[in-house]
């Protein structure tokens, strides 16, 4: 199968949340599905990210639009392409563009990450596809709401040969990988005073002034803050708006409470020893989310809970809708749903290191069996029909 391939590739580092890896588990696992991929050259889609003024995106998507149309056209000519696979946010898609390569007879698919986080409801131009790769549980009731066509499957996630192993020695301790939030540091906080030692690492855990977003600033003028008032609730909503509410109230955890457990950020050698090597590998599912109370957040499944496994780690992750559908809970990997229940759930594993052995093997198994790219790529191609 010849696949066209959009998947946040970039010509220089952009100032955006990370996305290169993005690209290397795609083309890898596509490649070890025995599957080809081709791109267009010279053209950056992460750059379309960067852009907040509504005319110089346009001007982004012109030009990259048609690099990628004649890119296409070019290598359909020389060798058909079977499809047009991307990873596109709403206001990377080009409607006219998607119109251009179907009438060539491809079929377009899109991965997206974070419907749940980002949409309440499906973008009208996410419409244009002939199919949605999604990869949240909970986001698969947007999609039937909207009519639009999909598989279920899992986020793409994809590591050397040499890191599949899961007999590992245990050299850390109960750790955690991963960027500071308001929920993050509430939770992690809770669990510290339980009187568990962890070891975190990850952006911001040492700059309070470099957090989340959901960190209110004070408005300039009286006037400014009604107006602002006006528009989120216009926007969002009355529950969001007490929800918002509710995270104003919050007071931001010092960064000393957490200088006994906060380890130097590792390199992409020492996160892969990490993962693989701590007696347990913490996930995080919760999010900070104007749309839910500070005290109930959202949760959904995240890549971790694929990268995970797939190192051998011995996990335990929050609780999600959709986990069941990936692992045998309790077996393969374990979930917990408070502070309290995970440091249940670590006394109890700390205490039994051949359990933990076997989740390892387990749990790799499972993903390799059932989770890979590649048989996510053969769900598409018998979802849509292919014939290859």
């Amino acid at each position: 199968m010849r696949i066209f391939l959009v998947c946040q590739q970039s010509l220089k580092n952009h100032l955006v949340p990370a996305y290169q890896f993005w690209e290397d588990y795609f083309k890898k696992g596509i490649e070890e599905a025995g599957h080809e991929w081709v791109e267009a050259q010279n053209v950056d889609w992460a750059e379309g990210l960067v852009y907040l003024d509504k005319k110089a995106l346009n001007k982004w998507r012109d030009r990259t639009w048609s690099l990628t149309l004649s890119a296409i056209k070019k290598e359909h000519r020389k060798k058909p392409i079977n499809l047009f696979m991307s990873y596109l946010f709403p206001k990377q898609v080009e409607p006219t563009a998607l119109k251009e390569i179907q009438k060539l007879g491809i079929p377009c698919v899109n991965f997206f990450c974070d419907n749940i986080r980002e949409f309440t409801k499906i973008p009208e131009v996410f419409y244009n596809f002939n199919l949605h790769w999604v990869p949240e549980f909970k986001a698969i009731k947007m999609y039937q709401k909207a009519k639009q066509n999909y598989v279920y499957a899992p986020m793409p996630v994809w590591i050397p040969p040499e890191q599949r192993t899961w007999d590992h020695p245990e050299h850390y301790g109960v750790s955690f990988i991963g960027s500071r939030d308001i929920q993050r540091e509430a939770l992690l906080a809770q669990v510290l005073n339980l009187g568990i030692s962890l070891e975190i690492r990850g952006a911001a855990w040492n700059k309070a002034e470099t957090l989340s977003s959901t960190v209110i600033k004070p408005e300039k003028t009286i006037y400014k803050t009604l107006v602002n008032q006006v528009n989120f609730l216009t926007k969002n909503g009355i529950n969001a708006w007490y929800a918002k509410a509710t995270y104003k109230r919050q007071r931001r955890i010092p960064d000393d409470y957490f200088k006994d457990a906060v380890k130097p950020k590792p390199d992409p050698q020492e996160y892969v020893k990490i993962i693989q090597q701590s007696c347990i590998t913490l996930g995080i599912n919760r999010y900070p989310s104007y749309q839910y109370p500070f005290s109930k957040p959202d949760t959904y499944s995240r890549m971790r809970d694929i990268e995970a496994p797939m190192m051998g780690a011995c996990y335990l992750t929050e609780w999600t809708e959709g986990l069941e559908h990936l692992y045998e809970l309790g077996e393969e990997i374990e979930t917990y749903r408070t502070a309290e229940e995970m440091v249940d759930k670590i006394h109890k594993l700390e205490a039994e290191p051949e359990r933990r052995k076997k989740m390892r093997f387990q749990a790799q198994k499972r993903v390799f069996s059932q989770h890979t790219v590649g048989q996510t790529v053969d769900k598409i191609i018998n979802k849509l029909g292919l014939k290859i």
